[in-house]
């Protein structure tokens, strides 16, 4: 087993009270803690105080860190995460709990913790690493967390600027030595002109401002023909008084690309409010002559996901709505050249162009003006193309 000069750095020197990497998308950052856990376990097997792994999820967490340790350590030293939300690993049994809401926490509220692995604590709920701060309450009590940057004021960088006993390291996507370089450079271009390319090439907390899509490229993305067939889909943003923008899409799985061939767009602020039925007459005229496979659909639009499949003509599937995940994966969609816009697509290229971030946030958000085109790209964007792994 290799290990970069980083990761074994992290392993020697990382025994302060809290212990944190955080850094790019493929780094390394998260490989050394398959070793560390162990480590952290055994050395406190015996001593007062519960062992804890906290992520996003509780399935993330099986994902992101007991298969990986299965794979490396077996299934006899790592369990699978049993429906009790514990485990068992290296002969102690471990909580392993989602962090996403204080509530998702309560089984170790009150309780004493020797250890806490976190993955992904930027995501984390804030109440929920408050509580855990009170919790970590013996001499020899520790933390090792991992994350992907964020914006510089997000509360956990401001933790790790504070004054606490903390060891900190920042990966870049470089400090990866065994990530071969063609990999290296297709993500950079994917990530190639956001705000995410500071935070999970090169590892920096980076504010989020300026256009949302600034690698939208007119002479790009623009086209005059699109494919003769393909896989048809159609993305909604719904809205009664707010505009509703529709999409048609053409997958192109040879070439990989898809193509928003037309779009419907209409406000009902700058005139007539359309009824439920009346959106559905507009979604015929857009559908028409186009085998659609499904339509994709906020997941808020109750009423008019129940017109649809009231008439039962078009299997409805319910858009993933989170927000930043799928405008960081329409990003390197956009990047890699995967999306292509006909000319008369105008609202689409309208909202490019204005759709911008808001910077006056403490977080990551949008500014909610001349967004509902470029959210119904995204609903198919994450909830179709994502599962095609482009």
């Amino acid at each position: 087993m290799s290990f970069s000069q980083k990761q074994l750095d992290y392993f020697r020197l990382a025994n302060h009270r809290w212990n944190i990497k955080s850094g790019a998308t493929r780094s390394g950052k998260t490989f050394m803690d398959y070793f560390v856990i162990p480590k952290r376990i055994r050395s406190l097997a015996g001593c007062g105080g519960i062992v804890v792994i906290l992520g996003n999820t509780r399935g993330s967490l099986q994902r992101n860190i007991i298969e990986p340790m299965q794979n490396i350590w077996g299934d006899f030293l790592v369990s699978d995460i049993k429906t009790n939300n514990t485990a068992t690993l290296f002969g102690e049994n471990v909580y392993c709990l989602g962090a996403d809401s204080v509530s998702q926490v309560d089984k170790i509220r009150g309780a004493s913790v020797k250890y806490c692995y976190g993955d992904e604590v930027a995501t984390w709920c804030p109440e929920v690493f408050n509580m855990l701060k009170s919790r970590l309450d013996k001499d020899y009590s520790i933390f090792d967390g991992t994350c992907n940057p964020d914006s510089p004021n997000h509360w956990f960088k401001k933790f790790i600027d504070s004054d606490a006993d903390i060891f900190y390291q920042q990966y870049s996507i470089d400090d990866n030595p065994y990530l071969p370089d063609s990999v290296k450079e297709n993500i950079k271009l994917e990530y190639a002109g956001s705000v995410f390319y500071d935070r999970y090439i090169l590892g920096k907390w980076a504010a989020s401002d300026g256009l949302v899509y600034p690698m939208f490229n007119p002479d790009l993305h623009i086209c005059d023909e699109v494919p003769p067939d393909g896989e048809y889909y159609i993305s909604i943003d719904y809205g009664t008084l707010n505009p509703c923008s529709m999409g048609l899409w053409c997958i192109d799985h040879k070439n990989t690309i898809a193509y928003r061939i037309k779009e419907f767009y209409h406000s009902g602020r700058g005139g007539r409010q359309f009824t439920d039925e009346e959106y559905y007459a507009e979604l015929l005229k857009l559908a028409d002559g186009f085998p659609v496979q499904s339509v994709i659909i906020d997941p808020s639009a109750a009423s008019f996901i129940a017109c649809i499949k009231h008439h039962g003509f078009f299997p409805v599937r319910k858009a993933s709505n989170a927000v930043i995940d799928g405008i960081r994966y329409t990003s390197s969609l956009l990047s890699g050249g995967h999306l292509r816009f006909h000319r008369s697509c105008k609202n689409s290229v309208d909202e490019f162009l204005s759709y911008r971030w808001d910077s006056a946030s403490s977080s990551d958000s949008v500014i909610k003006e001349n967004d509902h085109a470029m959210d119904d790209l995204r609903y198919f964007s994450y909830s179709v193309l994502r599962r095609l792994g482009w």
